[in-house]
């Protein structure tokens, strides 16, 4: 009854490769984009929030990128 349940492995193609990275990657970049609106609001430096507001405005920039390249990919 057990081997009924089992998950067959998906063949490794460079796609699924690509694809895995692009999760991957928007991952990292939602961690880093969380990481920036946190220390933007603990800061108090004129200085600092202009840092912290570019570094945000990055970080939306680069996983909406992400979320494009991925959503193509999803597209037959």
């Amino acid at each position: 009854m057990h081997l009924f349940f089992q998950k067959t492995p998906k063949p490794t193609t460079y796609q699924n490769i690509v694809y895995d990275q692009l999760l991957e990657d928007m991952a990292a970049t939602k961690y880093a984009l969380d990481n920036a609106y946190s220390n933007f609001e603990n800061v108090v430096d004129p200085d600092l929030i202009d840092s912290w507001i570019f570094e945000m405005n990055a970080m939306q920039k680069r996983y909406k990128f992400l979320l494009n390249r991925v959503k193509q990919m999803e597209m037959p």
